[in-house]
């Protein structure tokens, strides 16, 4: 990999700002030391969970935590890619290009880029106890039911 070279950016401080799970750090820094160049990673989760000597579980944490950062993308099952600020190219020229071609709104310099991560993070927790609720109501009308 020491023909690679990565985007022109501060790419590490605006991670660190993050405040992602610690599996998530890990598991970024794993996957960006196997990508290709452009940033595509053709790795499933148990693989990535043996190598970090992690349960398969805190990998998809970690993974979903990534997507929610906008950090990683998942292509399909076995397949991810970096988000291009973090991807080794193997010119410059190709790492500009590809930070060119982003939307700004995924770019981790875009302003806001850290508040809309928090917010992701909110939405899903929300959603999280959304399902909790109708699990729980389904539960006690199974109940009623039975009772009844």
């Amino acid at each position: 990999m020491s023909g690679l070279h990565f985007a022109a950016v501060n790419a590490e401080g605006v991670v660190a700002d993050l405040d992602l799970l610690p599996a998530a750090y890990r598991v970024l820094l794993k996957m960006r030391a196997y990508s290709e160049p452009g940033g595509r990673i053709e790795v499933d989760q148990v693989t990535l969970a043996q190598m970090l000597g992690l349960s398969r579980a805190a990998v998809n944490a970690a993974l979903r935590d990534l997507d929610l950062a906008q950090l990683v993308k998942k292509v399909r099952a076995g397949i991810y890619q970096l988000n291009p600020m973090l991807a080794a190219y193997l010119s410059p020229e190709d790492a500009i290009a590809a930070v060119k071609a982003m939307p700004k709104s995924e770019r981790l310099n875009s302003p806001g880029f850290v508040e809309h991560y928090r917010q992701a993070v909110l939405a899903y927790q929300d959603q999280l106890a959304e399902k909790r609720r109708r699990r729980e109501n389904a539960k006690r009308r199974e109940t009623l039911k039975a009772v009844s």
